[in-house]
């Protein structure tokens, strides 16, 4: 049977998908994938800092970084098209998370679940620390968890690129519109509605809408724990090379990493921040953010960061699971026809490839393959049994 696919957003997670189902070898039908900003100005693909780690407390979390990483290792086998390479310029220094003692015990309990499931991570002391990157104070830091191998960056607007270029030549079809309605039959969604009127037939519906994604499954009658969460990105200069240098994650929970000759951080959106409605094309990054909630932790962490130079910075989104942090990926049970794919909390852009595999399988197969996604069902949120990541950057 032919199936008709309407996958809701063209962002990596959506263009994942999209791939997965069309590269799926039992996989028969049609992909329409509608994207209402076809210049990716906003997507969270675009505007992510693009980094992959494995160390995170959650066991499917991890497992997901794992598919993940072989995934971008590998991109070529996957993505190019007639000749044409997938580029994305993954690097792998790794992972640097620094823990003070109220945090330490929580960092060592989940760096035993993570060696458990083959993680290639150590834990090391203030004085290893300091002999690895003398450049690094580790004035209150009791310890610190660093990934030897399978963490580091990548172009995420590259891989965005890359999967629908991929995508294209597979015959899945772009449509840049907006989608403002759904119609549906019992507990089955039958088109969705676009914001010219167009109505886009479906045997099966993904809400992959990234920020917006609460706002679609609204008009599906469901309420999806899902909010937007800007999140401000710098770039700064410095005058002094840090060798070798990580993703440093502070005890603060200020990160940074080197981006050609500069560096790139930020800071995680905090709890109870209102949910903006959209980006608006004038919004310029607040510099006092850098000045107040980031450079100060910097300057006391990295000696060489007290003379920086800002050279740019901007918003991009985080899509908040308010349950867990952690992705809600499947069926609703009131919708047999419609799956979700939202609240990935910051690692959704690393995720894509492992969720997008996923929800393929679940589609033709009936079931997960590759990565059990089953504990990032509907069936926690509805229960409020959270699924809790502790490791949220």
């Amino acid at each position: 049977m032919a199936l008709k696919v309407a996958v809701v957003g063209g962002g990596a997670i959506g263009n994942s998908i999209a791939f997965f189902l069309a590269a799926h070898p039992r996989f028969a039908g049609e992909i329409t994938v509608v994207e209402r900003d076809p210049t990716y100005r906003f997507a969270s693909s675009a505007l992510s800092a693009s980094a992959i780690r494995q160390q995170f407390s959650t066991p499917v979390n991890v497992q997901l970084s794992r598919f993940g990483v072989d995934f971008l290792r590998n991109i070529d086998g996957y993505l190019s098209v007639a000749g044409h390479r997938a580029e994305i310029d993954l690097r792998e220094p790794g992972y640097l998370i620094l823990a003070d003692e109220t945090q330490a015990p929580t960092l060592e309990a989940v760096h035993r679940v993570q060696r458990n499931l083959g993680v290639d991570v150590a834990v090391i002391s203030p004085r290893e620390l300091s002999s690895r990157f003398p450049w690094l104070s580790t004035a209150g830091v009791a310890v610190g968890s660093l990934g030897l191998s399978g963490e580091g960056w990548f172009d995420g607007y590259g891989l965005l690129q890359a999967f629908r270029r991929k995508s294209l030549s597979l015959g899945v079809r772009y449509v840049p519109q907006e989608v403002t309605g759904f119609l549906r039959e019992g507990r089955t969604a039958t088109a969705a509605i676009l914001n010219d009127g167009t109505r886009i037939p479906c045997d099966i519906a993904v809400n992959a809408a990234g920020p917006w994604a609460a706002r679609i499954a609204a008009m599906l009658g469901i309420d999806l724990p899902v909010r937007a969460r800007r999140r401000p990105v710098f770039v700064w200069a410095c005058r002094q090379d840090l060798p070798r240098c990580p993703l440093v994650i502070d005890t603060s929970g200020v990160y940074f990493r080197p981006e050609g000759g500069q560096f790139i951080g930020g800071t995680s959106p905090k709890e109870g921040e209102p949910d903006p409605d959209d980006l608006p094309l004038d919004d310029v990054v607040d510099h006092a953010v850098f000045d107040e909630a980031i450079w100060p932790h910097l300057a006391r962490r990295v000696p060489a960061f007290e003379a920086v130079k800002v050279t740019r910075g901007w918003y991009g989104y985080y899509e908040v699971n308010t349950l867990d942090h952690n992705a809600i990926v499947g069926p609703h049970p009131s919708l047999s026809n419609v799956f979700f794919a939202n609240g990935f909390s910051g690692h959704g852009l690393q995720h894509a490839p492992g969720v997008g595999r996923g929800v393929a399988e679940l589609i033709v197969d009936g079931g997960f393959k590759t990565v059990d996604l089953s504990s990032l069902s509907f069936d926690r949120v509805l229960a409020g049994k959270p699924l809790v990541e502790l490791n949220v950057i």
